[in-house]
């Protein structure tokens, strides 16, 4: 059962939404610090975090950024931002440091449990072991290798660590390098649903994973079409 850490201080919160969560197969633990629930990271075993933009001690934000500069499996566990205001800014701004997604304050449970659903599915693939050959589960460009066994890319030869939604993002593209794919056609693949989608937040995500990239020149914008991998595919 995937485990699920809620950083919130709202001690009224954690106990109904971890019983509702317990109906699709989902184990919800409450953190009402950001230090504690930092503590309860770095001890490993949490699938996903729910992530509140309030906070006492640093506001979500500055957690979130914190989660995504450490090392190790913490780095890249998918996070999913609350914000309170259901501002875009907040929402943005969430994005831009390395969230996965976001839903505004008061939501639906179920609506919630879905979008962590999409986000874990990114997550769980199987693990298999390095291959001695050449193999279709190596997607090889010019300075740039996909494992998609692994879910592991190297740049030049070097790991880069994504988020899950970055890999899934690169991913699409790399899977036909050359096609232009609109906003709206990577937005409705990547999160297998409709709600509340805004293009921005592809926008966001493309920057993220240009910065992690570089110095390759990876992904091209074509002016009101979209993006496109531009590496040379290799045999």
């Amino acid at each position: 059962m995937p485990r699920i850490l809620l950083i919130d201080d709202d001690a009224e919160l954690g106990a109904p939404l971890a019983a509702y969560f317990r109906r699709f197969e989902l184990s919800l633990e409450q953190a009402l610090r950001p230090s504690e629930g930092l503590a309860r990271l770095k001890d490993g075993g949490f699938d996903a975090v729910l992530l509140d933009v309030m906070l006492p001690e640093m506001d979500g934000f500055a957690l979130c950024r914190l989660i995504r500069r450490t090392t190790g499996p913490m780095s890249d566990i998918p996070i999913l931002m609350l914000t309170a205001r259901g501002d875009v800014m907040d929402r943005v701004v969430g994005l831009e440091l390395g969230a996965d997604d976001y839903l505004p304050k008061p939501f639906e449970p179920r609506e919630l449990v879905a979008r962590l659903q999409t986000v874990l599915r990114r997550q769980r693939q199987p693990v298999a072991p390095a291959p001695a050959e050449p193999s279709p589960e190596l997607l090889r460009f010019d300075g740039l290798v996909i494992d998609t066994a692994r879910r592991s890319v190297s740049r030049q030869g070097e790991d880069v660590a994504l988020t899950g939604t970055e890999y899934e993002l690169l991913l699409l593209l790399a899977r036909d390098p050359g096609r232009v794919l609109s906003r709206d056609d990577i937005l409705n693949r990547l999160r297998g649903h409709e709600a509340d989608l805004y293009t921005r937040a592809v926008d966001i995500v493309v920057s993220r994973l240009r910065r992690k990239l570089e110095p390759l020149d990876a992904i091209k914008t074509l002016r009101n079409a979209g993006y496109t991998l531009a590496l040379p595919r290799l045999a």
